[in-house]
């Protein structure tokens, strides 16, 4: 695995959400942090059918463009009894205004009549070089769906997910036991140790 010597990382995001929670799980390490916003580069669109392609996608073209390590993640929520939806297209549930509150409406209505709402997040990291070599972690977290939305902490689905083990949502929950528990902290965990150990 390789290793990561460099002093500045670009983050291949413009999800400010996004950014924030990564610049703090990185903060150990001293880096100069820049972001796909900060250069004007655009997001590519994701034309792959997996967390993991669009990661990589995402990283590539960045570093490509930046000359800069580059590191993209790809997350979602994964509804068992909804055949994996919205999975890679949960972000596009919520539409180009980014309603989360529609995007779980929408789920919501999708459950009618089930007895499943078991359901996880997913993240997958790939950290890419310019010479497109790239290396790929993955974190999930488990939990069980509710509604209606409980909380206003986090962002996304984080208000109708309870975690396995726990009574509240994330949305509920104070932001450094989210940032301590989450499919990115865990996806960010392997990353340290494969690349920054």
């Amino acid at each position: 695995m390789r290793k990561f010597t460099d002093k500045k990382l670009l983050i291949a995001s413009h999800n400010a959400a996004k950014l924030r929670e990564i610049k703090e799980l990185l903060l150990p390490f001293g880096l100069e942090i820049i972001s796909a916003a900060d250069l004007n580069i655009e997001e590519p669109e994701e034309t792959e059918t997996t967390f993991e392609g669009n990661a990589h996608l995402k990283a590539l073209h960045c570093a490509r463009i930046s000359k800069l390590p580059s590191l993209a993640d790809d997350s979602g929520l994964v509804v068992h009894a909804l055949n994996g939806q919205p999975g890679i297209h949960s972000a596009r549930w919520a539409g180009p205004q980014r309603d989360y509150t529609m995007a779980a409406n929408k789920i919501k209505d999708g459950l009618s009549g089930q007895n499943d709402y078991s359901a996880y997040f997913i993240c997958t990291l790939a950290l890419a070089w310019p010479d497109n070599h790239v290396e790929t972690f993955v974190g999930r977290w488990d939990g069980t769906l509710t509604f209606p939305a409980r909380g206003s902490n986090g962002f996304a689905y984080d208000s109708i997910f309870i975690p396995n083990g726990y009574q509240i949502t994330v949305g509920e929950m104070p932001p450094e036991d989210k940032q301590r528990l989450s499919h990115r902290t865990k996806a960010f965990q392997q990353l340290v140790e494969g690349c920054f150990g």
